[in-house]
C-alpha cells in the first residue's frame, strides 16, 4: 500500500502560529525561567522552534513515552522509554508535545510529572484532536485544532517516516 501526503497546514502557517505561542509564553512567564520538557520523538521539531521564539530564560529536558508503535491508533498502553535528566522540583514546567489525541499518554505523563514537585506544570501542543479524546486533558497552549485525520510532518511520523516534512500533512493510503 502506498501513501500520499496531502498538505493540511503549510510551513508558513505553522511558523506563524509557533511565533504567536512563543510570544504568549514569554508574556505569561515574564521575569521567570521556564523549563521545557520535550516529548520525544515527535515533539523535538516543535520544541526547538518554540524555544527560539521564547524571550525569557529557557532550560530543556527530554522524555520519551511510547503508546503507538507503528500503527495509526494509540495502543492505550503507555510506557516511559527515556526519563528526564533533571529534577522538576520548584520549576515552572511546560510539557511540549507534537499532538494531543486520545489524551491517554498526556494524562499519564502529567500525573507522573506532578508527582515530581514542579511549581507549575502546563501543556503545550502543536496539534490538538479534541474529537479523539477519551481522557480529559487540559491543554494550556494549542497551535491548531485539527480534524480526526492521521497527520505527519514537523516531527510527526507514520512508521518513522515523514518527520522531516516542513508542514503538517494528512496520510492518505492508496490501495
Amino acid at each position: 500500500m502506498a501513501e500520499h501526503i496531502r498538505v493540511l497546514l503549510s510551513e508558513e502557517e505553522v511558523d506563524a502560529r509557533i511565533q504567536a505561542i512563543g510570544e504568549q509564553i514569554s508574556r505569561d512567564y515574564e521575569g521567570k525561567q521556564v523549563h521545557l520538557i520535550c516529548v520525544l520523538k515527535g515533539g523535538s521539531f516543535f520544541m526547538c522552534e518554540l524555544a527560539k521564539r521564547i524571550s525569557v530564560p529557557v532550560s530543556l529536558d527530554f522524555m520519551s513515552v511510547a503508546s503507538y508503535g507503528s500503527d495509526t491508533k494509540s495502543s492505550g498502553v503507555v510506557r516511559i522509554v527515556k526519563d528526564l535528566d533533571e529534577s522538576l522540583k520548584d520549576k515552572d514546567v511546560i510539557v511540549v508535545e507534537d499532538i494531543v489525541d486520545s489524551g491517554r499518554t498526556l494524562s499519564y505523563l502529567l500525573e507522573t510529572l506532578w508527582g515530581r514537585g514542579p511549581k507549575t506544570l502546563r501543556l503545550c501542543t502543536l496539534l490538538d484532536k479534541p474529537e479523539r479524546r477519551v481522557v480529559d486533558v487540559n491543554v494550556d497552549y494549542t497551535g491548531f485544532q485539527i480534524p480526526d485525520e492521521f497527520v505527519v510532518g514537523y516531527g510527526l511520523d507514520y512508521a518513522q517516516k515523514y518527520r522531516n516534512l516542513p508542514y503538517i500533512g494528512v496520510v492518505e493510503l492508496e490501495q
